[in-house]
């Protein structure tokens, strides 16, 4: 989120902040723009931060210009006095400063609570996404789809605009499409979105939830209180559980998306045409073809699924089926995910270093027929027997790098002990195009050497972005 945009002034109506002692936990994207905002609004605003390096002092400094107190190194104790305690979404839930706060019978707000409690009485409405994988692609066709009907949005949440900035700027937006991580959802009690879609859920930041049964109960709360939609994934039954235990407005519908030919009140494909059967009069009986499959960039199984469940809540808030074909065919998605870099002597190289955990690879892995798979890195405690046993009859050759390549070489041993594999214990500058020509080495005409990790990418490279782009370019060299 960015620091420098939000509104200064404060506005009639917000009296509830004046002179109150709010502590904000954490410095950086969310904690710098909601201490500005809340001291801009008569409170006394105290920020706590674990980390005292020279950024946190040199951000410590700006908001102490300001006259908001700093405490760096201390991210532990709550300050006396403390009234409201506002956190970056990153914090755990099990730091002593919330429980503290808990035992104190203080609210805790995450930045995203707080723009929700700042929006004015006639703000916009905003459709939220939520998922283990595929939520900024979502959000993005979502805001896509939302502009080729002609109206006044913006990406925003854990992606492009902040939410802070959308809400208390001088633009004036008809809807918003919200992308929310667990975190963000965690601390973000009184959230009601008009209409919101679970794409999925998998195994995902377990050591921050506790357990996947707290992961999955904070992204079910994106539901909770939906107005008009409550969209979710037929293939991933956990999603429409989720819909089901969400205490939602009187009149509020389960809309579910598949890739497969759709029920009454589901958006689903029938060949090559993606077809609503949720927002059309008599159900029943009639189906509404909204755009082709080949609209969809990339036409993989998963991003036609992202495709979906974005025409889902574009239809519940009343776009139009031209729109949704036109915001499909405008869209172009970003890097690194699942993107087409070039074909060397008959293979396909694609770039899917997003890819950073096991369920996303699995999706990238299912777009291809006969694959020559790079992946490895940080585990982050992954485990990858079922990827492997599912993705095993796709597998030309596999070409394992990073830190934790050895858990990757080990459940191929057993699920695809046919398989040829290439280790690569190397982690220098040069390693990624030594996988690439290894891959190159094990492909043949027809197939794709597929970047998709499963894993973390801090091990080599700063992020997956740096990843991907030390593949495309060995792919390059390789080409040329």
């Amino acid at each position: 989120m960015g620091s420098g945009q939000v509104t200064s002034s404060v506005p009639e109506g917000f009296s509830e902040f004046q002179g109150k002692h709010v502590t904000v936990a954490g410095l950086g994207v969310s904690g710098i723009p909601a201490a500005k905002v809340l001291h801009a609004r008569g409170a006394i605003v105290t920020v706590v931060n674990d980390g005292d390096d020279a950024r946190a002092r040199e951000q410590a400094a700006e908001l102490e210009a300001l006259g908001i107190t700093v405490r760096l190194g201390d991210g532990a104790t709550l300050p006396d006095g403390t009234e409201l305690v506002v956190t970056a979404p990153g914090w755990k839930p099990d730091k002593p400063l919330f429980e503290a706060a808990r035992e104190a019978g203080l609210e805790i707000w995450g930045d995203v609570e707080l723009a929700w409690r700042l929006r004015g009485p006639d703000a916009a409405p905003w459709l939220a996404v939520t998922g283990t994988n595929g939520k900024t692609t979502t959000v993005q066709m979502l805001a896509s789809i939302l502009k080729a009907a002609g109206l006044r949005t913006a990406a925003v949440g854990n992606i492009g605009v902040s939410l802070l900035d959308a809400v208390l700027g001088e633009e004036h937006y008809d809807v918003l499409a919200v992308e929310l991580s667990s975190y963000q959802l965690h601390w973000a009690p009184s959230l009601r979105a008009h209409s919101a879609a679970v794409l999925n859920l998998a195994p995902d930041h377990l050591d921050w939830h506790g357990s996947m049964e707290a992961y999955a109960r904070d992204k079910g709360r994106i539901y909770e209180g939906n107005r008009v939609a409550c969209v979710y994934n037929v293939a991933d039954k956990a999603t429409e559980d989720l819909v089901r235990e969400a205490d939602v407005e009187e009149g509020c519908r389960a809309i579910g998306f598949t890739l497969g030919t759709p029920g009454p009140s589901q958006l689903g494909v029938v060949e090559g045409i993606l077809v609503d059967r949720a927002f059309v009069e008599n159900r029943h009986k009639n189906a509404q073809e909204l755009a082709e499959v080949s609209d969809v960039d990339p036409p993989a199984p998963h991003n036609i699924a992202n495709a979906l469940a974005a025409a889902a809540l574009a239809r519940a808030f009343g776009v139009p089926p031209k729109a949704v074909r036109d915001g499909l065919r405008n869209f172009t998605p970003d890097a690194h995910r699942i993107a087409y870099v070039a074909d060397v002597d008959g293979v396909a190289y694609v770039d899917d270093s997003k890819a950073t955990n096991t369920h996303a690879a699995e999706a990238s892995l299912a777009a291809y027929e006969s694959i020559v798979w790079i992946a490895g890195g940080l585990a982050k405690g992954a485990t990858f027997d079922e990827l492997v046993a599912k993705s095993a009859k796709r597998l030309r050759g596999a070409v394992l790098i990073g830190a934790d390549r050895a858990l990757i070489r080990e459940a191929l041993a057993r699920h695809a002990p046919e398989v040829p594999v290439v280790d690569l214990d190397r982690t220098d500058t040069g390693a990624m195009l030594a996988a690439v020509q290894e891959a190159q080495r094990l492909a043949v005409e027809g197939d794709t050497v597929l970047l998709a990790p499963a894993c973390a990418s801090m091990d080599m490279f700063a992020n997956y972005n740096k990843r991907g782009d030390a593949f495309a370019e060995a792919v390059r060299e390789l080409g040329a």
